[in-house]
Parts: structure tokens; C-alpha cells; sequence
């Protein structure tokens, strides 16, 4: 308990009475509103702070007070299960959510006029109903996410996009309309730590595309306060990010002009991994997919993830522009 610099996690340790019988689904759901995982049969783990433990507090008492039995202690993980493979646990509660989101906001989606047609003022209620709703679910799955889990970005451009056609909001695209790569030389480039595919790709296409120079910056999820000068791609609120259903790849492309055609099947390998919607079925897509994740999962640092992802980016360019020619 003496190493400072090791994530710090608590745990409930729960026995359960047979009956009432009801007792076992209510502690079930109330453990996964709070975004706790399980990591054996009746031991739930989260993050150490003071609103966890409280939350876990809420929970002991009232298993307690069921008839039950319940411990709460603090621990670190020396043997056995690591801290990353924990963190993992929590991207994967968290992606899973994020995921049936993002498909219940496509079918939304789907749902509204095509092309330039307005919604009908008597269907507009609904279905801004039904995104208010969908924006406090993204709201709710955001405050249990812990480790600032990849599949945020999708949700929320896709949120962001059904906003848009409503005509309830702008999209980043729509209020930074003359985005050129000469006012982007020297900067430095701020994105998400625990960096997977579409942040691994953006960052090859911007140093290889926007600016030679550019410093990458990796911060937590939340609450970062940009400095001065500084551009933000892939996380919340970023200058650069998803917009509707494109990923943070594509929107650099696309707001920045940048045409070259060997780019187009990359972004299209990206788009299907990182948005999972098989939209455009590249053939070269699982492949990438595999070969990213084996990058993320032998390397935690963010840089190095970055510099070998740009080397199978850089190849992969090679081959398409090759192919082309």
C-alpha cells in the first residue's frame, strides 16, 4: 500500500440473502448505475475518490440492512489482476454503453427526412423528445466513466449530428468554417491519453499532412482546460472532432480540404473500425483493427503508440497511393 503512484480501488464484497428475491436484481442494477464492474462472483471494483466510496457506503448499508453481508475496503492490485487489465474491464462497460447508444441514435436518424426536408412541426415534438432523452443517457454514461472510455466520440457526434439537422444546435464544422492548415503550423495538438485508432491515425495525418512540427499532447478525459494556442481532436468539445457520423479522421479531411485520393480508403479503414457501423465493409479494416490493438495493448505509452501506428499508417498510405498510380 506504500506506492503513491498505483491506482487506488475500492471494493464491496457482498453476500446476498436468498430472500427477498427481488434484492439480488436491485443491487445488480444499482451497482451498474454507479458503473461499478465485477471482478469475481459478489466483488464489484471502482475507482477510489470520495464520491465512490459514498456511493458504495449507499450500497453496503442497504445490503446490510436487507439481511445481507458486505465488506468495503481499499485496495492495490500486486498479483494477479494488473491495473491496466482493470481499466480495461471499465472501456468495456463503458464502449458497450456508448455502443447501444450510438445504434438507437442511427436509428433516430434514419428516421428523419432525407436531403434538404425539414421535419414536419408535428413530428418535431418527438423526436425532440426523444433526443433530449438520448442526450441525458449520454450525460449519465459519461459521469460513470471513469477512464474516458473511446466510444464517447461516437455517441455524441452522432447526437450531435441529429441536433443538427433539427436545427438545435451547430456542429464544430459550422462554427469554425475556415479551418486552413496554414493556421495550423506549430501548434500543439491535444488529444485523450490511452490513444486507440482514430486518435493513432489523426495524429500520422497530422504530422504527416498538416504540420511536420506538430507536438501531441496527451491529458485526461475530462475537465482539461485548454491553453492558449493549443487544437484538440478526438476528445469532448475538441476543435476537431466526430461530426455526425464521421469519425475525427474524416472530419480533418474534410474541413481542412485535404483530397488526396490514397487517404480515402485509409479514412474508410478507420471509419469502420472506430464507428463500428460497417458502412463501408473495407476489406483491409479487421486486419487494421487487430494490428492497432496489438500496438495499444504491448505499449501504454501514448507516444510510442503513436509512433508505430504512424509507421502502419505510412505503409498503408504507400500502398494506396501506389495502387493507384
Amino acid at each position: 500500500m506504500d506506492a503513491p503512484d498505483e491506482q487506488p480501488w475500492l471494493l464491496l464484497i457482498h453476500q446476498l440473502p436468498p430472500k427477498p428475491s427481488y434484492l439480488r436484481v436491485k443491487v445488480w442494477r444499482r451497482l451498474q448505475s454507479l458503473g461499478a464492474v465485477a471482478i469475481k462472483n459478489s466483488v464489484y471494483v471502482l475507482p477510489s475518490n470520495d464520491q465512490t466510496r459514498e456511493d458504495f457506503e449507499w450500497v453496503l448499508r442497504e445490503i446490510v440492512k436487507e439481511g445481507g453481508e458486505a465488506s468495503m475496503c481499499e485496495a492495490r492490485f500486486v498479483e494477479g489482476l494488473r491495473d491496466e487489465q482493470i481499466e480495461m474491464l471499465f472501456h468495456g462497460a463503458r464502449d458497450a454503453d456508448y455502443a447501444q447508444l450510438a445504434e438507437e441514435v442511427r436509428e433516430l436518424a434514419e428516421n428523419l427526412p432525407g436531403g434538404r426536408s425539414r421535419v414536419p412541426e408535428s413530428e418535431r415534438a418527438a423526436f425532440e423528445l426523444t433526443l433530449a432523452r438520448y442526450k441525458r443517457r449520454l450525460a449519465e454514461i459519461v459521469e460513470i466513466d471513469f477512464f474516458s472510455s473511446s466510444g464517447r466520440e461516437v455517441a455524441a457526434g452522432l447526437l450531435a449530428g441529429v441536433e443538427a439537422r433539427l436545427g438545435l444546435g451547430s456542429s464544430k464544422g459550422a462554427e469554425l468554417p475556415a479551418a486552413r492548415i496554414k493556421d495550423l503550423q506549430r501548434r500543439v495538438w491535444v488529444t485523450r491519453k490511452g490513444v486507440h485508432i482514430d486518435r493513432i491515425a489523426s495524429a500520422w495525418l497530422i504530422r504527416r499532412f498538416i504540420d511536420p512540427h506538430a507536438q501531441l499532447k496527451f491529458v485526461a478525459g475530462k475537465g482539461y482546460e485548454p491553453a492558449r494556442g493549443e487544437v484538440r481532436f478526438d476528445m469532448f468539445d475538441a476543435e476537431f472532432t466526430h461530426e455526425g457520423d464521421l469519425c475525427t479522421f474524416e472530419v480533418l479531411l474534410s474541413r481542412l480540404g485535404i483530397e488526396d485520393p490514397a487517404l480515402r480508403p485509409i479514412a474508410e479503414i478507420v471509419h469502420d473500425i472506430d464507428l463500428k457501423d460497417g458502412k463501408f465493409r473495407q476489406a483491409a479494416a479487421p486486419g487494421i483493427d487487430r494490428l492497432i490493438a496489438g500496438i495499444a495493448m504491448g505499449h501504454a505509452q501514448d507516444e510510442e503508440r503513436v509512433a508505430r501506428g504512424s509507421a502502419v499508417f505510412e505503409d498503408l498510405y504507400e500502398y494506396f497511393r501506389r495502387k493507384r498510380s
